[in-house]
């Protein structure tokens, strides 16, 4: 049975829709999708007035910051393209040669860990979210110019501890995890500790 193409109008129809449902996809696993090349996906995105995937995660992320409330913005190490307070929490960091070993091009431990925790504090729905305990894990080395993909999930609470939970991807393939005791000092400064 033959192949039936899309017509350019069908194509761009289809891909409106699979940016809304996946708002994360790039220009080549756009292209391998629809079996075409980059250039006309980038062509259809310039003509249907769709951003480049930067563009659209500052979006998506802009709308997520709003909601933060335990940790500065320009703290946040990534993107946050998801947010439920006390629930889950998602971020992209698209990785570059600062964040990586000169010799190696892979990608530092700190930079890996410091997006893992900040997204957990993110995810705390408290004015002051602190650290106390991490369990870490290093699966698989990151390459400079891949994307990591973190995704939060509290556990658990108990009292001012809240338990994160964060497994962070390149490529749907986990690379790290980490597991975070978080502390709450809301109730400290209620009683005048802080």
């Amino acid at each position: 049975m033959a192949k039936r193409w899309l017509t350019k109008r069908e194509r761009q129809k289809l891909l409106l829709d699979t940016i809304e449902n996946d708002p994360f996809l790039n220009d080549e696993e756009l292209a391998d999708k629809f079996d075409v090349s980059i250039q006309t996906i980038r062509l259809d995105r310039m003509e249907l007035k769709i951003p480049e995937l930067r563009e659209r995660i500052k979006a998506v992320a802009e709308q997520n910051y709003a909601k933060v409330r335990s940790i500065d913005i320009e703290e946040i190490v990534g993107e946050i393209v998801d947010l439920e307070l006390d629930k889950r929490g998602i971020s992209i960091l698209e990785t570059t040669s600062k964040m990586a070993f000169g010799k190696t091009k892979v990608i530092r431990g700190d930079i890996i860990f410091a997006q893992a925790n900040s997204l957990a504090i993110a995810t705390i729905d408290a004015k002051v979210a602190l650290t106390g305990v991490a369990n870490i894990k290093y699966k698989l080395p990151v390459i400079v110019g891949q994307t990591l993909v973190a995704k939060a999930e509290v556990t658990r609470i108990r009292g001012n501890k809240k338990f994160v939970f964060v497994r962070t991807y390149v490529k749907q393939q986990e690379v790290f995890r980490a597991k975070f005791i978080l502390v709450s000092l809301d109730d400290e400064e209620k009683h005048g500790i802080l």
